[in-house]
Protein backbone atom coordinates (compact mmCIF):
# COMPACT_ATOMS: atom_id res chain seq x y z
CA UNK A 1 0.00 0.00 0.00
CA UNK A 2 1.82 3.46 -0.66
CA UNK A 3 1.81 6.08 1.12
CA UNK A 4 1.39 9.53 -0.19
CA UNK A 5 3.95 11.73 -1.37
CA UNK A 6 5.67 14.47 1.21
CA UNK A 7 3.88 17.44 0.95
CA UNK A 8 5.01 21.26 -0.59
CA UNK A 9 5.65 22.34 3.00
CA UNK A 10 7.62 19.05 4.22
CA UNK A 11 9.48 19.27 0.79
CA UNK A 12 11.03 22.99 1.10
CA UNK A 13 11.72 21.87 5.22
CA UNK A 14 13.85 18.99 3.70
CA UNK A 15 17.47 19.24 3.46
CA UNK A 16 18.85 19.74 0.03
CA UNK A 17 21.62 16.35 -1.05
CA UNK A 18 24.98 17.73 -1.82
CA UNK A 19 27.23 14.89 -4.48
CA UNK A 20 29.91 14.93 -7.02
CA UNK A 21 29.02 15.37 -10.81
CA UNK A 22 30.26 12.36 -13.41
CA UNK A 23 30.61 14.57 -16.79
CA UNK A 24 28.92 13.36 -19.78
CA UNK A 25 32.26 12.75 -21.91
CA UNK A 26 33.41 10.09 -18.74
CA UNK A 27 30.04 8.34 -19.41
CA UNK A 28 30.42 8.41 -23.67
CA UNK A 29 34.55 7.18 -22.69
CA UNK A 30 33.37 4.75 -20.79
CA UNK A 31 35.49 5.85 -18.12
CA UNK A 32 34.65 5.39 -14.62
CA UNK A 33 36.22 3.83 -11.33
CA UNK A 34 35.00 1.18 -9.47
CA UNK A 35 31.03 1.93 -8.61
CA UNK A 36 31.29 0.03 -5.33
CA UNK A 37 34.50 2.98 -4.38
CA UNK A 38 32.41 5.21 -6.01
CA UNK A 39 29.39 4.44 -4.37
CA UNK A 40 30.99 4.22 -0.85
CA UNK A 41 33.27 7.56 -1.53
CA UNK A 42 29.68 9.53 -1.81
CA UNK A 43 28.00 7.64 1.32
CA UNK A 44 30.68 8.16 3.11
CA UNK A 45 31.28 12.61 2.02
CA UNK A 46 27.67 13.01 1.37
CA UNK A 47 25.57 10.65 3.71
CA UNK A 48 22.80 8.11 3.14
CA UNK A 49 21.18 10.40 0.22
CA UNK A 50 23.68 12.20 -1.93
CA UNK A 51 22.74 13.83 -5.32
CA UNK A 52 25.38 13.91 -8.52
CA UNK A 53 24.80 13.93 -12.48
CA UNK A 54 25.76 11.16 -13.92
CA UNK A 55 25.40 12.06 -17.67
CA UNK A 56 22.34 13.86 -18.56
CA UNK A 57 21.06 12.14 -15.41
CA UNK A 58 19.95 13.92 -11.92
CA UNK A 59 20.43 10.93 -9.76
CA UNK A 60 19.65 10.31 -6.30
CA UNK A 61 21.89 8.17 -4.34
CA UNK A 62 20.07 6.17 -1.23
CA UNK A 63 22.16 4.17 0.72
CA UNK A 64 20.27 3.56 4.02
CA UNK A 65 17.64 0.69 4.16
CA UNK A 66 14.95 3.39 5.57
CA UNK A 67 15.28 4.99 1.87
CA UNK A 68 14.84 1.86 0.02
CA UNK A 69 12.18 1.30 2.03
CA UNK A 70 10.27 4.30 0.78
CA UNK A 71 11.18 4.06 -2.42
CA UNK A 72 10.07 0.15 -2.99
CA UNK A 73 7.44 -0.11 -0.98
CA UNK A 74 5.83 2.71 1.30
CA UNK A 75 5.75 4.79 -1.47
CA UNK A 76 6.36 2.72 -4.95
CA UNK A 77 4.06 4.33 -6.55
CA UNK A 78 5.92 7.37 -6.95
CA UNK A 79 9.13 5.36 -8.36
CA UNK A 80 9.20 3.68 -11.85
CA UNK A 81 11.23 2.18 -14.42
CA UNK A 82 11.13 4.48 -17.10
CA UNK A 83 14.33 4.67 -16.97
CA UNK A 84 17.53 3.91 -20.05
CA UNK A 85 18.21 0.62 -18.44
CA UNK A 86 14.76 -0.67 -18.15
CA UNK A 87 14.36 0.80 -21.73
CA UNK A 88 17.28 -2.22 -22.50
CA UNK A 89 15.94 -4.66 -21.21
CA UNK A 90 12.55 -4.25 -22.78
CA UNK A 91 14.16 -5.10 -26.02
CA UNK A 92 15.57 -7.86 -24.37
CA UNK A 93 13.35 -9.58 -22.32
CA UNK A 94 9.78 -7.59 -23.88
CA UNK A 95 7.39 -6.24 -21.27
CA UNK A 96 7.51 -9.54 -18.76
CA UNK A 97 7.50 -9.01 -14.64
CA UNK A 98 11.09 -7.50 -14.61
CA UNK A 99 10.15 -5.00 -17.20
CA UNK A 100 6.41 -4.39 -16.81
CA UNK A 101 4.67 -1.37 -15.00
CA UNK A 102 0.87 -0.62 -13.62
CA UNK A 103 -2.13 -2.51 -13.81
CA UNK A 104 -0.10 -5.12 -16.40
CA UNK A 105 2.37 -5.86 -14.00
CA UNK A 106 -0.21 -6.68 -11.62
CA UNK A 107 -2.27 -8.91 -13.58
CA UNK A 108 0.91 -10.52 -14.76
CA UNK A 109 2.12 -11.09 -11.12
CA UNK A 110 -1.19 -12.23 -10.20
CA UNK A 111 -1.53 -15.37 -12.62
CA UNK A 112 2.44 -16.02 -12.29
CA UNK A 113 2.39 -15.83 -8.31
CA UNK A 114 0.73 -19.69 -7.85
CA UNK A 115 3.25 -21.24 -9.66
CA UNK A 116 5.95 -20.49 -7.22
CA UNK A 117 3.82 -21.67 -4.32
CA UNK A 118 6.42 -23.36 -1.69
CA UNK A 119 5.00 -26.92 -2.46
CA UNK A 120 5.32 -26.54 -5.91
CA UNK A 121 9.29 -25.68 -5.65
CA UNK A 122 9.65 -28.57 -2.80
CA UNK A 123 8.65 -31.11 -5.79
CA UNK A 124 11.04 -29.49 -8.07
CA UNK A 125 14.18 -30.22 -5.46
CA UNK A 126 14.96 -34.05 -6.88
CA UNK A 127 15.39 -32.11 -10.66
CA UNK A 128 17.50 -29.89 -9.23
CA UNK A 129 19.43 -32.46 -7.31
CA UNK A 130 19.45 -34.62 -10.30
CA UNK A 131 21.18 -32.07 -12.52
CA UNK A 132 24.01 -31.48 -9.68
CA UNK A 133 24.36 -35.11 -9.63
CA UNK A 134 24.95 -35.30 -13.56
CA UNK A 135 27.23 -32.68 -13.49
CA UNK A 136 29.20 -34.53 -10.85
CA UNK A 137 29.76 -37.24 -12.85
CA UNK A 138 31.53 -34.73 -15.60
CA UNK A 139 33.31 -33.33 -13.08
CA UNK A 140 35.39 -36.81 -12.28
CA UNK A 141 37.08 -35.95 -16.13
CA UNK A 142 38.34 -32.36 -14.72
CA UNK A 143 39.59 -33.25 -11.53
CA UNK A 144 41.76 -36.37 -13.28
CA UNK A 145 43.16 -33.79 -16.14
CA UNK A 146 43.99 -30.76 -13.54
CA UNK A 147 43.17 -28.25 -15.80
CA UNK A 148 41.37 -25.30 -15.83
CA UNK A 149 38.21 -24.81 -16.74
CA UNK A 150 35.24 -21.42 -16.52
CA UNK A 151 33.21 -22.09 -13.29
CA UNK A 152 30.56 -19.74 -14.06
CA UNK A 153 30.09 -21.03 -17.68
CA UNK A 154 29.45 -24.58 -15.24
CA UNK A 155 27.50 -22.90 -12.98
CA UNK A 156 25.04 -21.15 -15.67
CA UNK A 157 25.25 -24.38 -18.08
CA UNK A 158 23.33 -26.04 -14.32
CA UNK A 159 21.28 -23.67 -13.39
CA UNK A 160 20.03 -23.57 -17.55
CA UNK A 161 18.90 -27.00 -17.42
CA UNK A 162 17.72 -26.83 -13.84
CA UNK A 163 15.17 -23.41 -15.05
CA UNK A 164 14.25 -24.88 -18.68
CA UNK A 165 12.99 -28.18 -16.59
CA UNK A 166 11.43 -26.16 -14.07
CA UNK A 167 9.76 -24.71 -16.95
CA UNK A 168 9.23 -26.20 -19.76
CA UNK A 169 9.21 -30.20 -18.04
CA UNK A 170 11.87 -31.11 -20.34
CA UNK A 171 15.79 -29.96 -20.80
CA UNK A 172 17.15 -28.16 -23.65
CA UNK A 173 19.81 -30.29 -24.88
CA UNK A 174 19.35 -29.42 -28.36
CA UNK A 175 18.63 -25.82 -27.89
CA UNK A 176 20.67 -24.92 -24.48
CA UNK A 177 24.16 -23.80 -26.22
CA UNK A 178 22.46 -21.59 -28.43
CA UNK A 179 20.44 -20.37 -25.41
CA UNK A 180 23.70 -19.84 -23.67
CA UNK A 181 25.37 -18.40 -26.90
CA UNK A 182 22.47 -15.42 -27.64
CA UNK A 183 22.65 -14.83 -23.64
CA UNK A 184 26.36 -14.27 -23.85
CA UNK A 185 26.06 -11.89 -26.68
CA UNK A 186 22.82 -10.12 -25.33
CA UNK A 187 24.29 -9.62 -21.70
CA UNK A 188 27.77 -7.74 -22.94
CA UNK A 189 26.28 -5.59 -25.57
CA UNK A 190 23.52 -4.87 -22.70
CA UNK A 191 26.40 -3.17 -20.14
CA UNK A 192 28.69 -2.36 -22.60
CA UNK A 193 25.12 -0.08 -24.30
CA UNK A 194 23.62 1.31 -21.43
CA UNK A 195 27.83 2.04 -19.94
CA UNK A 196 28.40 3.87 -22.64
CA UNK A 197 24.73 5.76 -23.43
CA UNK A 198 24.18 3.87 -27.05
CA UNK A 199 20.82 4.19 -26.19
CA UNK A 200 19.06 4.00 -29.62
CA UNK A 201 17.67 0.73 -30.64
CA UNK A 202 19.83 -1.90 -32.49
CA UNK A 203 18.49 -1.19 -36.11
CA UNK A 204 21.80 0.03 -37.81
CA UNK A 205 23.63 -2.17 -40.49
CA UNK A 206 26.75 -2.65 -38.58
CA UNK A 207 27.81 -6.41 -37.09
CA UNK A 208 27.67 -4.93 -33.85
CA UNK A 209 23.80 -4.40 -33.80
CA UNK A 210 22.90 -7.66 -36.30
CA UNK A 211 24.37 -10.10 -33.91
CA UNK A 212 22.07 -8.17 -31.02
CA UNK A 213 19.37 -8.47 -33.20
CA UNK A 214 20.18 -12.32 -34.32
CA UNK A 215 21.00 -13.22 -30.93
CA UNK A 216 17.28 -11.98 -29.69
CA UNK A 217 15.36 -13.57 -32.85
CA UNK A 218 17.43 -16.81 -31.58
CA UNK A 219 16.01 -16.53 -28.04
CA UNK A 220 12.62 -15.24 -29.08
CA UNK A 221 12.44 -18.11 -31.41
CA UNK A 222 13.30 -21.07 -29.22
CA UNK A 223 10.95 -20.20 -27.19
CA UNK A 224 7.80 -19.69 -29.32
CA UNK A 225 9.10 -23.17 -30.82
CA UNK A 226 8.42 -24.49 -26.94
CA UNK A 227 5.03 -22.32 -26.57
CA UNK A 228 3.82 -24.74 -29.57
CA UNK A 229 4.91 -27.35 -28.80
CA UNK A 230 3.20 -27.43 -25.40
CA UNK A 231 0.07 -25.60 -26.63
CA UNK A 232 -0.06 -28.53 -29.19
CA UNK A 233 0.56 -31.18 -26.39
CA UNK A 234 -2.07 -29.96 -24.36
CA UNK A 235 -2.54 -31.70 -21.05
CA UNK A 236 -2.00 -30.70 -17.33
CA UNK A 237 1.93 -30.96 -16.69
CA UNK A 238 3.48 -29.77 -13.62
CA UNK A 239 5.96 -27.46 -15.00
CA UNK A 240 5.88 -23.42 -14.91
CA UNK A 241 4.89 -23.03 -18.21
CA UNK A 242 2.06 -25.13 -18.37
CA UNK A 243 0.68 -23.67 -15.39
CA UNK A 244 1.31 -20.52 -16.45
CA UNK A 245 -0.63 -21.42 -19.51
CA UNK A 246 -3.72 -22.56 -17.69
CA UNK A 247 -3.58 -19.58 -15.05
CA UNK A 248 -6.50 -16.99 -15.29
CA UNK A 249 -6.88 -14.00 -13.93
CA UNK A 250 -9.00 -13.43 -10.96
CA UNK A 251 -10.63 -10.24 -11.40
CA UNK A 252 -11.11 -11.24 -15.42
CA UNK A 253 -11.26 -14.82 -15.87
CA UNK A 254 -8.30 -13.95 -18.80
CA UNK A 255 -5.47 -15.88 -19.66
CA UNK A 256 -2.05 -15.12 -21.03
CA UNK A 257 -1.50 -14.54 -24.58
CA UNK A 258 1.03 -16.41 -26.27
CA UNK A 259 3.37 -13.21 -26.61
CA UNK A 260 2.93 -12.63 -22.78
CA UNK A 261 3.58 -16.03 -22.12
CA UNK A 262 6.71 -15.80 -24.21
CA UNK A 263 7.90 -12.33 -22.50
CA UNK A 264 7.19 -13.95 -19.09
CA UNK A 265 9.12 -17.01 -20.07
CA UNK A 266 12.29 -15.17 -21.49
CA UNK A 267 12.48 -13.36 -18.67
CA UNK A 268 12.38 -16.41 -15.91
CA UNK A 269 14.46 -18.33 -18.62
CA UNK A 270 17.42 -15.61 -18.16
CA UNK A 271 17.21 -13.86 -14.98
CA UNK A 272 16.96 -17.37 -13.74
CA UNK A 273 19.46 -18.73 -14.34
CA UNK A 274 22.33 -16.35 -14.75
CA UNK A 275 21.91 -14.80 -11.13
CA UNK A 276 22.03 -18.36 -9.20
CA UNK A 277 25.04 -18.96 -11.77
CA UNK A 278 26.85 -15.82 -10.91
CA UNK A 279 25.89 -16.29 -6.81
CA UNK A 280 27.29 -20.03 -7.14
CA UNK A 281 30.06 -18.73 -8.55
CA UNK A 282 31.05 -16.27 -6.34
CA UNK A 283 30.43 -18.61 -3.26
CA UNK A 284 33.13 -21.16 -4.93
CA UNK A 285 35.48 -18.43 -5.37
CA UNK A 286 34.82 -17.03 -1.38
CA UNK A 287 35.25 -20.55 0.05
CA UNK A 288 38.55 -21.16 -1.71
CA UNK A 289 39.87 -17.86 -0.11
CA UNK A 290 38.35 -18.81 2.73
CA UNK A 291 39.60 -22.70 4.48
CA UNK A 292 37.85 -22.22 7.64
CA UNK A 293 34.41 -21.66 6.20
CA UNK A 294 35.01 -24.37 3.56
CA UNK A 295 35.68 -27.07 6.32
CA UNK A 296 32.73 -25.80 8.32
CA UNK A 297 30.68 -26.42 4.95
CA UNK A 298 32.03 -29.86 4.94
CA UNK A 299 31.43 -30.98 8.69
CA UNK A 300 27.45 -30.02 8.03
CA UNK A 301 27.23 -31.32 4.68
CA UNK A 302 28.82 -34.94 6.39
CA UNK A 303 26.75 -34.17 9.65
CA UNK A 304 23.48 -33.43 7.43
CA UNK A 305 23.59 -35.71 4.32
CA UNK A 306 25.79 -38.59 5.06
CA UNK A 307 27.00 -39.05 2.09
CA UNK A 308 23.75 -39.01 0.64
CA UNK A 309 22.12 -35.92 -1.89
CA UNK A 310 20.21 -33.86 -0.84
CA UNK A 311 16.75 -33.24 -0.58
CA UNK A 312 13.99 -30.80 -0.35
CA UNK A 313 13.84 -32.22 3.22
CA UNK A 314 17.11 -31.61 3.78
CA UNK A 315 16.96 -27.80 2.83
CA UNK A 316 15.79 -26.37 6.43
CA UNK A 317 18.69 -28.24 8.24
CA UNK A 318 21.59 -26.86 5.66
CA UNK A 319 21.58 -23.87 7.73
CA UNK A 320 25.45 -23.22 7.07
CA UNK A 321 25.13 -23.89 3.68
CA UNK A 322 22.64 -21.46 3.32
CA UNK A 323 24.68 -18.76 4.90
CA UNK A 324 27.32 -19.35 2.58
CA UNK A 325 25.17 -18.50 -0.09
CA UNK A 326 23.70 -15.41 1.42
CA UNK A 327 26.98 -14.42 2.59
CA UNK A 328 28.38 -14.73 -0.43
CA UNK A 329 25.49 -12.66 -2.07
CA UNK A 330 25.66 -9.41 0.39
CA UNK A 331 29.17 -9.35 -0.85
CA UNK A 332 28.66 -9.58 -4.73
CA UNK A 333 24.81 -9.71 -5.38
CA UNK A 334 23.97 -10.84 -8.83
CA UNK A 335 21.62 -7.72 -8.94
CA UNK A 336 23.86 -5.29 -7.42
CA UNK A 337 22.15 -1.70 -9.24
CA UNK A 338 18.41 -0.55 -9.25
CA UNK A 339 17.39 2.66 -10.97
CA UNK A 340 13.87 4.13 -10.34
CA UNK A 341 12.73 7.17 -12.42
CA UNK A 342 10.36 10.08 -9.70
CA UNK A 343 7.53 11.25 -10.48
CA UNK A 344 6.89 13.98 -8.15
CA UNK A 345 8.83 15.23 -5.84
CA UNK A 346 9.26 13.70 -2.55
CA UNK A 347 11.16 13.43 1.00
CA UNK A 348 13.72 10.25 1.41
CA UNK A 349 15.20 10.28 4.56
CA UNK A 350 15.21 14.03 4.95
CA UNK A 351 16.37 14.65 1.61
CA UNK A 352 14.20 16.13 -1.32
CA UNK A 353 14.40 13.93 -3.92
CA UNK A 354 13.33 15.99 -7.26
CA UNK A 355 10.49 14.82 -9.57
CA UNK A 356 12.29 13.53 -13.28
CA UNK A 357 15.23 12.37 -11.54
CA UNK A 358 16.54 9.10 -10.63
CA UNK A 359 17.36 7.10 -7.62
CA UNK A 360 19.71 4.68 -7.35
CA UNK A 361 20.34 2.37 -5.12
CA UNK A 362 22.66 -0.47 -4.87
CA UNK A 363 21.89 -3.55 -2.80
CA UNK A 364 26.12 -4.25 -2.58
CA UNK A 365 26.32 -0.53 -0.70
CA UNK A 366 23.49 -1.23 1.32
CA UNK A 367 25.02 -4.82 2.39
CA UNK A 368 28.27 -3.32 3.48
CA UNK A 369 26.79 -0.59 5.35
CA UNK A 370 29.09 -0.36 8.68
CA UNK A 371 25.51 0.81 10.69
CA UNK A 372 23.88 -2.52 10.42
CA UNK A 373 26.93 -4.81 9.58
CA UNK A 374 29.69 -6.02 11.21
CA UNK A 375 33.13 -6.48 9.67
CA UNK A 376 31.05 -5.88 6.48
CA UNK A 377 33.65 -6.09 4.27
CA UNK A 378 34.64 -10.09 5.83
CA UNK A 379 33.03 -13.05 4.10
CA UNK A 380 31.91 -14.50 7.56
CA UNK A 381 28.61 -17.09 6.96
CA UNK A 382 28.24 -17.26 10.74
CA UNK A 383 26.36 -13.97 10.57
CA UNK A 384 23.66 -15.18 9.14
CA UNK A 385 23.28 -18.06 12.42
CA UNK A 386 22.93 -15.49 14.39
CA UNK A 387 18.76 -15.02 14.86
CA UNK A 388 18.72 -12.24 16.75
CA UNK A 389 21.38 -9.82 14.82
CA UNK A 390 19.20 -10.99 11.66
CA UNK A 391 16.21 -9.75 13.48
CA UNK A 392 17.68 -6.64 14.59
CA UNK A 393 18.72 -5.75 11.02
CA UNK A 394 16.46 -3.52 9.15
CA UNK A 395 14.47 -5.16 6.33
CA UNK A 396 16.27 -3.38 3.47
CA UNK A 397 19.50 -3.67 4.67
CA UNK A 398 20.06 -6.80 2.68
CA UNK A 399 17.84 -7.13 -0.21
CA UNK A 400 19.81 -9.43 -2.92
CA UNK A 401 15.95 -9.97 -4.51
CA UNK A 402 15.12 -6.45 -4.53
CA UNK A 403 12.12 -5.51 -2.17
CA UNK A 404 8.88 -4.77 -1.54
CA UNK A 405 6.06 -5.40 -4.12
CA UNK A 406 8.63 -5.99 -6.98
CA UNK A 407 10.85 -8.35 -4.85
CA UNK A 408 11.41 -10.71 -7.30
CA UNK A 409 8.80 -13.48 -7.83
CA UNK A 410 12.04 -16.50 -8.12
CA UNK A 411 13.57 -16.02 -4.96
CA UNK A 412 12.54 -19.03 -2.92
CA UNK A 413 13.47 -21.05 -6.20
CA UNK A 414 17.10 -19.70 -6.85
CA UNK A 415 17.48 -20.06 -2.89
CA UNK A 416 16.94 -24.01 -2.94
CA UNK A 417 18.50 -24.47 -6.16
CA UNK A 418 21.48 -22.60 -4.41
CA UNK A 419 21.53 -24.51 -1.66
CA UNK A 420 20.70 -27.98 -2.83
CA UNK A 421 24.14 -27.56 -5.93
CA UNK A 422 26.68 -26.57 -3.46
CA UNK A 423 25.14 -28.89 -0.75
CA UNK A 424 25.46 -31.55 -3.69
CA UNK A 425 28.90 -30.57 -5.42
CA UNK A 426 31.02 -29.54 -1.86
CA UNK A 427 30.95 -32.80 -0.75
CA UNK A 428 32.78 -34.23 -3.57
CA UNK A 429 34.79 -31.56 -4.40
CA UNK A 430 37.27 -28.48 -3.69
CA UNK A 431 36.99 -26.42 -6.06
CA UNK A 432 40.13 -24.14 -6.55
CA UNK A 433 40.95 -20.71 -8.44
CA UNK A 434 43.53 -21.26 -11.05
CA UNK A 435 46.66 -20.07 -10.24
CA UNK A 436 47.48 -16.63 -11.24
CA UNK A 437 43.94 -15.86 -11.27
CA UNK A 438 43.12 -12.29 -9.79
CA UNK A 439 39.40 -12.07 -8.54
CA UNK A 440 37.80 -9.01 -9.40
CA UNK A 441 34.21 -8.28 -10.24
CA UNK A 442 32.89 -7.65 -13.60
CA UNK A 443 30.08 -4.92 -13.93
CA UNK A 444 27.85 -5.91 -16.70
CA UNK A 445 23.88 -6.76 -16.60
CA UNK A 446 25.01 -8.58 -13.50
CA UNK A 447 27.76 -8.93 -11.09
CA UNK A 448 30.22 -11.68 -12.04
CA UNK A 449 33.69 -12.55 -11.28
CA UNK A 450 35.42 -11.54 -14.21
CA UNK A 451 37.19 -13.70 -16.83
CA UNK A 452 34.36 -16.37 -16.39
CA UNK A 453 36.17 -17.14 -12.93
CA UNK A 454 38.48 -19.96 -14.08
CA UNK A 455 39.12 -22.94 -11.45
CA UNK A 456 40.31 -26.27 -10.90
CA UNK A 457 38.81 -28.97 -9.32
CA UNK A 458 40.33 -31.08 -6.62
CA UNK A 459 38.39 -33.96 -4.26
CA UNK A 460 37.92 -33.12 -0.75
CA UNK A 461 37.76 -35.55 1.85
CA UNK A 462 35.49 -34.63 5.22
CA UNK A 463 36.90 -32.09 7.33
CA UNK A 464 37.70 -30.19 3.97
CA UNK A 465 40.58 -31.63 2.93
CA UNK A 466 41.19 -31.35 -0.90
CA UNK A 467 43.07 -34.44 -2.43
CA UNK A 468 43.54 -34.43 -6.57
CA UNK A 469 43.29 -37.65 -8.18
CA UNK A 470 41.55 -40.88 -7.18
CA UNK A 471 38.53 -42.26 -8.01
CA UNK A 472 35.63 -42.01 -6.45
CA UNK A 473 32.40 -44.58 -6.53
CA UNK A 474 29.13 -44.01 -8.43
CA UNK A 475 26.71 -41.48 -6.03
CA UNK A 476 23.10 -42.26 -7.20
CA UNK A 477 20.12 -39.76 -5.59
CA UNK A 478 18.39 -41.62 -3.11
CA UNK A 479 14.86 -41.99 -3.76
CA UNK A 480 12.54 -38.62 -2.68
CA UNK A 481 9.79 -40.12 -0.32
CA UNK A 482 6.59 -38.26 -1.54
CA UNK A 483 6.04 -36.73 1.92
CA UNK A 484 9.06 -35.05 1.51
CA UNK A 485 7.91 -32.35 -1.57
CA UNK A 486 4.66 -32.17 0.12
Amino acid sequence: MSSANATRAEFLAAKEATGEDISLWRVLRGDFEDPLVRWTRLRERHGDVSRYRFGLDDSHLVTHPGGARRVLQDNVGNYTKEHPSYLLLRRLVGNGLLTSEGSFWLRQRRLAQPSFHRQRIAAMAAQMTQAAVDLAGEWELKVRSGEPFSMLEEMSALTLRIVADALFGTGLPARASSVRGAWDVLSRQMAERFSRRRLLPPILPTAYDRAFRGARRTLFEIVDEIVAEKRSRGGDSPDLLSMLMSANDEETGEQMTDAQLRDEVVTMLLAGHETTAVALSWAWALLDQHPDPRAKLREELASVLGGNPPAAADVPRLTYTRAVIEEAMRLHPPVYILFRRVKEDDVVCGYRIHQGGVVVMSPMVFHRHPSFWDRPDAFHPERWLDQDAVNRRPRFAFMPFSGGPRQCIGNGFAMMEAVLILATLAQRFAPRVAEGYVLEPEYGVTLRPSRGLPMRLERSRPGGVAIAGGTCSRWPPREVPANETQ
